[in-house]
């Protein structure tokens, strides 16, 4: 006899996953469609919102192809914050535009920063004015496209998008709102309407609920298109990481989640809001609380390039060839840039670096070079979010990258800190189905997850890590100029 079940799925930078998880929690089945978003130019990165909503309907009937299930309620994310805008039947008007990887929008960000002032936009949204808020890429469109966008009403997300397709409903969550920079007001927790018609007019700002209220139900026609029972709860769902920090149970305050995908994400909760121009302040997946949260550009997505640049490679291989290659890759230094940077240093024209290659060097000294730049990275986030009051008390990780141990370990190692892993660490898909599993009946992430082994650091690289972090913090400085030159030339 079928029993009940929910499904979560999240759609991300390079792969939309699902999974059907029993209302205790069980793992029954997951699923994975990989695409690669469009590159229209430097700096650039789309996706078409039909991807989404395709590739959920095959999730869907995937995850449920068996028929030993019946679901209950389905819960979404998607990477974020994104800008999909859609006319008033709800078509979209181009492809979205990406989150912080997508660094179009530096002149809009200048001169809305220069019109409603740098201070008090961290001051009321929590973050200063990057490419990672949404509010400058939506100017971007008004000032670049600005008959396409004369048809615009409405703001879309990933998670937003599949609510819209399978609830008929326009809403957003909280936490997506205040990446949506300067358009959210963090203290009042609502839309900040003078700013809303500065930088994004004419647009529809949708109502706002929490990532785990009941956005609706589905209807009949998407029961149709995705084979599950209309009348179902869906949940309104929020940004990729925050729902993977809820998979692990990282929400509470003093706690670090480190997410290891195609970019490396960090949201720390904390007890006030706290701001810093090197990190973004939002509110967080749960009502009530507040994070201070970096994330870089790229970390997988590096690891992912030196697979594809070495044809025969493969990353179980490549792990296996890291772990010989030993601390320090043989007197390699990476700065992982290879899509400029985020947090800390906020430079969208940063490019990576790879320092002292010599002809003895080997794919595994790359690869473990890469692996150590994430740490190094982290480590300076971390730095960063502890100069400015916060208090991390516990890490916890979770994503692809934490298999195999190589890359976890890495990170201890550079940063000191040990790190906590559950027993399942999918990703955002599970805390997406935690969400649904809450609006159905009793779910708890201790129940369903419980903690499976620590990483902690090794002493006896602490020297050898300390010296090489020292020369990763002046190899940026000291490359700047040259590889902004050579961004500008990438551009032109």
């Amino acid at each position: 006899m079928p029993h009940n079940a929910v499904i979560g799925v999240d759609i991300g930078t390079s792969s939309s996953k699902g999974v059907l998880v029993g209302l205790d929690g069980t793992l029954i089945r997951s699923a994975t469609r990989e695409h690669t978003p469009a590159r229209p130019g430097p700096g650039r990165f789309e996706m078409d919102a039909s991807i989404w909503w395709r590739e959920f309907i095959e999730l869907a009937r995937e995850l449920t192809a068996a028929d030993d299930t019946t679901v209950v309620a389905v819960g979404v994310s998607g990477m974020g914050p994104c800008v999909l805008l859609a006319d008033e039947r709800d078509t979209p008007l181009r492809p979205a535009v990406l989150y912080g990887v997508d660094t179009r929008s530096v002149h809009q960000i200048q001169r809305i920063a220069a019109r409603l002032g740098a201070d008090e936009i961290m001051r009321r949204g929590g973050s200063a004015l990057t490419t990672q808020a949404a509010g400058p890429k939506i100017a971007w469109i008004a000032e670049e496209e600005s008959e396409l966008y004369a048809r615009a009403r409405r703001l879309y997300m990933p998670s937003s998008w599949l609510v819209r397709q399978l609830t008929g409903n326009y809403v957003l969550d909280h936490h997506s709102a205040s990446q949506c920079t300067p358009l959210y007001d963090t203290h009042t927790r609502e839309w900040y309407a003078p700013w809303a018609a500065d930088v994004a007019p004419g647009i529809e700002l949708p109502p706002l609920r929490w990532p785990g209220e009941a956005a609706g139900t589905l209807t009949p026609e998407a029961a149709t298109a995705t084979g599950l029972p209309a009348g179902i709860p869906v949940t309104t769902g929020t940004v990729d990481a925050w729902a993977e920090a809820l998979s692990v149970g990282a929400q509470n305050i003093g706690d670090l989640m480190l997410m290891y995908g195609t970019t490396m994400f960090l949201i720390h909760t904390v007890p006030e809001p706290l701001t810093s121009p090197s990190l973004w302040g939002t509110v967080g997946a749960l009502p009530g609380t507040r994070n201070l949260a970096g994330g870089m550009a790229t970390s997988g997505a590096v690891a992912n390039w030196l697979r594809d640049l070495f044809a025969d490679g493969d990353h179980a291989r490549l792990t296996a060839l890291a772990a010989e290659s030993g601390p320090g890759a043989n007197g390699l230094l990476m700065l992982p840039y290879f899509s400029g940077e985020r947090t800390p240093i906020m430079d969208p024209d940063a490019r990576g670096v790879i320092a002292g290659l010599t002809l003895s060097h080997t794919r595994g000294d790359l690869y473990r070079a890469a692996l150590e730049a994430t740490g190094f990275a982290v480590r300076q986030n971390i730095e960063v979010i502890e100069a400015v009051g916060g208090d991390i008390r516990r890490v916890v990780a979770v994503g692809g990258g934490t298999q195999g141990a190589l890359w976890t370990q890495i990170v201890s190692d550079i940063t000191g800190r040990p790190q906590e892993l559950r027993t399942i660490t999918i990703g955002a898909g599970y805390g997406d189905a935690l969400l649904a599993a809450q609006l159905v009946g009793d779910a708890s992430i201790e129940d369903w997850n419980p903690v499976r082994e620590t990483v902690t650091p090794r002493a006896e690289h602490t020297g050898r890590y300390d010296e090489l972090y020292t020369l990763y913090r002046r190899l940026y400085p000291d490359t700047a100029a040259t590889v902004h030159a050579l961004a500008a030339l990438q551009e032109r």
